[in-house]
C-alpha cells in the first residue's frame, strides 16, 4: 500500500512538473503514470550504480555532478515510455530538480504523523523509593 501511495505521489509530481514547465509534454495520465513507474525502477537499480561509478566526479563538484545524473534518468524515461517527452537536456535538469522538490513537498504532507513506538514521558524514567526501602 505504501509503495502504490509513493508511486500515486510521484506521478502528482510529474504531472504537476509537466505543468509547470513547457519543456514537458505528457499525452495522458497513463502516460505519468508508467514515467512514475520506471523512473522509480530506475531511480532504485540503476541511479546507485551510476552515483557509485561517478563518485569522484561528485565529490570534486560537491554533488552537483548528482543533478546531470537525475537528468539523464529522466530523459531515459522519456525515451522508454511513449507520450512522455522532453525537449531537451536542460528542461530534463531542471524537470529532474522540480520533480525532487515536489515530490520531497508531497511526501512531507502525507506522511505518517503517528508515534513511531511507544511513548515515553520525555525519556526518563522516575524512580521512587518506596515504604520497604525498595525502589519502583
Amino acid at each position: 500500500m505504501i509503495l502504490f501511495v509513493k508511486w500515486i505521489v510521484l506521478t502528482s509530481s510529474i504531472l504537476l512538473v509537466s505543468y509547470l514547465l513547457k519543456g514537458i509534454a505528457i499525452d495522458h495520465f497513463l502516460s505519468a503514470f508508467f514515467a512514475a513507474a520506471v523512473l522509480g525502477i530506475l531511480n532504485g537499480i540503476v541511479r546507485p550504480v551510476l552515483i557509485l561509478l561517478t563518485l569522484p566526479i561528485n565529490l570534486l563538484t560537491f554533488g552537483i555532478f548528482t543533478f546531470i545524473i537525475n537528468a539523464a534518468l529522466l530523459m531515459l524515461v522519456s525515451a522508454i515510455v511513449p507520450g512522455f517527452d522532453i525537449d531537451g537536456f536542460w528542461t530534463a535538469v531542471a524537470g529532474s530538480i522540480l520533480i525532487s522538490i515536489v515530490n520531497a513537498l508531497l511526501n512531507w504532507l502525507l506522511r505518517d504523523k503517528r508515534p513511531s513506538g511507544p511513548s515515553a514521558p520525555g525519556g526518563v524514567i522516575d524512580l521512587r523509593e518506596n515504604t520497604r526501602g525498595r525502589w519502583e
